[in-house]
């Protein structure tokens, strides 16, 4: 459990630092840069569900990563077709950076666990991931967003990345049950 306090430290700093602290007025996002933001936080799931379908044999774990490939793939070409028809691209900013390089680390330690330990780091990163990401988007990023499209993709977005987060919820009380 200090991991995923510390993931969920690390996210909240992350995240809520453009928003909250002294730096958010030199930071603020517009909604190019949330876009970006929440692409780049989709692909980083990505990529933690393809080590777990590199290292776990749970099958729970596992069909939870291919969730997570479908449907955060799904969200990022959700969101591809909407900039394209509204002729934008988001833009790459300090956040997106920052998950990136937090993903990073969080990678190279789920790499190097196996069996139940990697289940365990998995699991719980993906729930600490969800709400803190959850959070940030429907306490931050909706309310600030200027395009209403653009507005009702995140709140979609939100609907569905809320399942996940109550999905993992479920399988990382089912784990610490003994389920």
């Amino acid at each position: 459990m200090r991991g995923v306090k510390a993931v969920m430290a690390m996210m909240a700093l992350v995240l809520g630092a453009t928003m909250t602290s002294p730096l958010a007025a030199q930071m603020t996002l517009d909604d190019l840069e949330m876009a970006h933001v929440a692409v780049v936080a989709s692909q980083i799931d990505i990529a933690y569900a393809r080590i777990a379908l590199a290292k776990s044999e749970t099958p729970a774990v596992r069909r939870f990563a291919e969730t997570m490939i479908r449907d955060h793939e799904a969200v990022n070409g959700q969101v591809a077709a909407l900039a394209k028809r509204l002729q934008v691209t988001a833009k790459d900013n300090a956040m997106s950076q920052s998950l990136l390089k937090g993903a990073e680390a969080k990678q190279a330690e789920l790499k190097a666990l196996r069996g139940a330990a990697f289940d365990r780091a998995y699991l719980e990163n993906e729930l600490a991931y969800h709400q803190t990401v959850n959070g940030v988007v429907a306490d931050q990023f909706i309310p600030n967003i200027a395009n209403a499209e653009v507005k009702r993709a995140f709140e979609t977005a939100l609907v569905i990345f809320r399942g996940h987060e109550q999905h993992v919820k479920k399988l990382v009380d089912d784990m610490q049950m003994g389920r």
